[in-house]
């Protein structure tokens, strides 16, 4: 699709679940003229940048790493030699010093960590296409959230240290209640939560699916960049702002199942180990295990707290004993 524009697009996800009536699994396509027609259903999502509905390069995120073949082996170009044994060569001097030479990598992170990470799952349907998209601003999301996760006993270590609080029906506040996340479980409930030192919090069990939802209260489109475990949740690379997301559509809310692999399919999102997870499979880093980010970004042209701004301040202000006696109309 070279008519695209980059920093336009967006993609819109058939609605997988109960809420998405009347959706049909189908996802939203694009008309004449470049105007994107609505789902019919209530909760979508948009685009990576560029055409991922082409699969190209890059946009969608790559399966965990299977094991090299054994007796594979590759020269220093990179290129394969189809096993061939060793070349009996002696070393180079260069190659003897740089074997000498102590390494000047760091520690490599831990991989037998305690607690829940997210796993590559079982291949799931889930549609996409694009639509058009153009931020209020690029780079800079007007709100971001995040919710951090672990088992119970995980969960519980973290908030000894701090006051805590339940979260009412599991789903956080984000941007002072004008979206509200979560994780969904595979039965539909929303996983426990609560708030402990600011933070959003989530108890999840080992070998469970789960999916992230998004509420939008506002009347406006938002974009959504998603993370987990510090990966970008479409191109399963090193999440960032720059990354187009994922669209909710006014007062509608999304479900998103997996990691995505085409634009028709995810692999699912399983709790499992931190050495099991996707982000030490793939990339070997557990860093950020552990944690599911979200930043929000509004259309050009509408502001994202107009829904609220007058009419909460109006009724924050309300005085509910004005005068002292009734008088006629």
């Amino acid at each position: 699709m070279e008519h695209i524009q980059r920093g336009f697009w967006a993609v819109s996800l058939a609605t997988l679940f109960s809420m998405a009536v009347g959706c049909g699994g189908g996802s939203a396509p694009l008309v004449g003229g470049g105007v994107a027609k609505e789902p019919s259903g209530p909760v979508a999502e948009n685009a990576p940048l560029g055409d991922v509905s082409q699969g190209g390069p890059g946009q969608t995120a790559p399966p965990p790493p299977q094991g090299q073949a054994s007796g594979a082996q590759f020269d220093m170009d990179g290129a394969a030699k189809g096993g061939a044994a060793p070349s009996s060569a002696p070393p180079s001097r260069m190659a003897q010093d740089e074997a000498r030479r102590p390494s000047r990598e760091s520690p490599a992170e831990p991989t037998n960590r305690p607690g829940l990470g997210t796993q590559w799952g079982e291949t799931r349907s889930s549609s996409i296409t694009t639509v058009p998209f153009q931020r209020a601003d690029a780079t800079n999301p007007f709100s971001m959230g995040s919710l951090f996760y672990n088992d119970e006993e995980g969960a519980r270590a973290m908030a000894n240290a701090v006051g805590f609080r339940r979260t009412a029906g599991g789903v956080s506040e984000i941007a002072g209640g004008a979206l509200l996340v979560g994780l969904r479980d595979e039965n539909g409930a929303f996983l426990n939560g609560f708030v402990a030192g600011e933070k959003n919090f989530v108890v999840g069990e080992a070998g469970r699916r789960y999916t992230i939802v998004i509420r939008n209260r506002t009347p406006n489109r938002i974009e959504c960049v998603v993370s987990v475990d510090g990966l970008d949740v479409i191109d399963g690379k090193s999440a960032a702002f720059q990354k187009r997301g994922y669209l909710v559509q006014p007062h509608g809310e999304l479900e998103i199942d997996g990691f995505r692999q085409t634009v028709e399919a995810v692999a699912a999102f399983r709790f499992g180990s931190v050495r099991g997870s996707y982000a030490n499979q793939k990339h070997g880093d557990t860093r950020n295990v552990g944690v599911i980010g979200f930043a929000f970004f509004h259309e050009r042209g509408t502001d994202p707290f107009a829904w609220s701004n007058d009419e909460a301040r109006r009724r924050n202000n309300a005085n509910p004993f004005p005068g002292q006696f009734a008088t006629p109309p």
